[in-house]
């Protein structure tokens, strides 16, 4: 069988589509591809799955070595989305590794890696820290056998060029799960109107936060109504969204599980700010927001997203992203009342500049096309 010189495999660690950060991102990027450059993908899952196609993309399930020659033969570039928790518990893949150089040394055309994650670390007495070792080694495995990388924050951009300085590295922020809607007018939609988006942990956690700390916004954009979108669809969910509407006055709460893009998108075209609790107790990195595609979903409707912790600055390639906006209990930066469509209009505009999906495809079919 010969190659088919337009198809790629995307290697994701769970079906994509189904509520997942990395898997959603992969589908985008599917469509993309196809869309603007007609790159047809097929989806390689990790995970066991019934599913042999999502939204008219093939999906073939499970690492198995014996299927790497026919792999190769039927899809000339291979695009691995790596997330090492996503393919092992322990965060060391070691499956994975087997399986890629295995199917590496067969391909003829080009292979990406994205590193959604590179290793974790952690006190003494978690298994991060004496898994480490193991997580940097299969890391650097894999970006040795990678033509190009691409990551979504210059603190994963420097820690491939530390091992490797000549490894072609691309940096692009997350692309909106959401959609991308034209957006012309930032002044109508109400400042008190919030909403919050994530999948079922981090939404979770974002809805905790914002019930401790909302007593502190201020008057002029305290909200009179929110929207609790995405995630699955929880008891647990449902009882903080009604424990705020009953605790806050005047605050009409609305949950919306398992929504639609097109649904989210609609929420989130009539929202002025958000509130996303991305890191939770865990340790705050510079930048590392830009790899939530939550993030990017507020950005692309314009929406001011307000983080639970302080980030003094944000920029990508010297372009610095509006603010960032934060509430703490010690501390908080709101925008200018006056100046808020003028803040919403400029948060759009980077977010096309630097996160659209027309131009992350573009910089893929740039590395899929280009010769090592």
């Amino acid at each position: 069988m010969s190659i088919h010189h337009g198809r790629v495999l995307q290697i994701v660690p769970h079906l994509p589509g189904g509520f997942d950060g990395v898997g959603d991102h992969a589908l985008n990027l599917a469509r993309a591809l196809s869309s603007d450059f007609g790159i047809s993908t097929t989806f390689l899952v990790a995970g066991k799955t019934s599913a042999n196609s999502k939204d008219g993309y093939a999906i073939i399930s499970g690492l198995n070595p014996e299927t790497c020659a026919q792999l190769a033969r039927d899809h000339e570039h291979v695009i691995l989305h790596y997330v090492n928790y996503g393919y092992q518990v322990r965060g060391v893949p070691f499956l994975l590794r087997a399986f890629v150089k295995q199917l590496r040394s067969q391909l003829r055309g080009r292979w990406v890696t994205t590193f959604h994650e590179l290793y974790a670390s952690g006190p003494p007495w978690k298994s991060e820290f004496w898994l480490r070792p193991l997580q940097i080694k299969i890391a650097r495995d894999l970006i040795d056998l990678s033509d190009a990388c691409f990551v979504s924050n210059e603190i994963m951009e420097q820690e491939i060029r530390r091992h490797d300085p000549r490894k072609q590295v691309r940096l692009v922020p997350v692309m909106s799960n959401f959609g991308e809607p034209t957006l012309t007018d930032f002044a109508t939609a109400s400042p008190k109107r919030w909403a919050i988006c994530g999948g079922t942990v981090l939404l979770n956690r974002s809805l905790l936060s914002f019930e401790r700390i909302q007593r502190l916004i201020p008057a002029a954009f305290f909200p009179n109504h929110l929207d609790a979108i995405g995630g699955r669809d929880t008891e647990s969910t449902r009882e903080i969204v009604e424990r705020l509407a009953r605790q806050v006055p005047g605050l009409a709460c609305h949950y919306h599980p398992e929504v639609s893009v097109e649904e989210g998108s609609r929420l989130l075209t009539q929202a002025s700010f958000s509130w996303l609790d991305y890191f939770g107790n865990g340790e705050v990195s510079p930048g590392m927001i830009l790899k939530s595609s939550v993030f990017g979903s507020y950005n692309s409707h314009g929406v001011v997203t307000i983080f639970s912790h302080r980030e003094e600055s944000l920029a990508l390639r010297q372009d610095r992203f509006p603010g960032p906006w934060f509430l703490t209990p010690t501390g908080a930066r709101f925008p200018d009342p006056m100046g808020l469509s003028e803040v919403r209009e400029k948060i759009y505009s980077w977010y096309w500049a630097h996160a659209a999906s027309s131009r992350v495809a573009r910089l893929y079919a740039d590395a899929l096309a280009t010769v090592p």
